[in-house]
């Protein structure tokens, strides 16, 4: 085995790893699975997660804001869907939006990962919650399982609804 050079450096965290990465805020020598590319660099996955921690600002209240919030909108909505079939596919993305920017209004524009996981699930859950004295009609009197696709749109309705209400809150970028 021979002696490593003097200016080779090892992953701080997979010491068997040579590398010529370093993070661009602690300096600390980074392979390339620990690298998490930004916008201004290479960063270790510590320092990323720091300064993540700096924009989670919701307060607790705010949980209760988005799941009521979220969900009684989420619920008038789903009673159209009822109506128009088909064409839930187009409304969805608009209840979805107007969830958002009512969840983003009533908390004051602060921001977390879990609280826009909680807004996207109780849009979800007020999606499909009128749904569920129907399913025990079908599935428990016997009428059969052919009048469970009368719920297909409602569902596609709900998955619609939760997804953009997640993604207009987090400001998910594709790159």
């Amino acid at each position: 085995m021979t002696n490593p050079e003097p200016n080779t450096l090892y992953c701080a965290n997979h010491p068997t790893r040579e590398t010529h990465l370093r993070c661009n805020r602690c300096n600390k020598p980074i392979c390339v699975e620990c690298a998490v590319q930004t916008p201004t660099g290479y960063r270790c996955k510590e320092c990323v997660r720091s300064q993540q921690k700096i924009f989670d600002t919701a307060k607790p209240q705010d949980y209760l804001f988005a799941i009521v919030i979220a969900g009684i909108l989420s619920l008038i909505g789903s009673m159209l869907v009822g109506f128009i079939g088909f064409f839930s596919i187009l409304l969805a993305p608009v209840v979805g939006w107007v969830i958002a920017e009512a969840v983003r209004r009533a908390t004051g524009r602060r921001r977390s990962k879990p609280l826009f996981r909680v807004a996207a699930v109780s849009a979800g859950f007020g999606a499909v919650i009128n749904l569920i004295p129907g399913l025990f009609i079908v599935l428990f009197s016997g009428i059969g399982l052919g009048n469970l696709l009368g719920f297909i749109w409602p569902v596609v309705y709900a998955f619609i609804v939760s997804t953009t209400v997640f993604t207009r809150l987090s400001g998910i970028q594709l790159r």
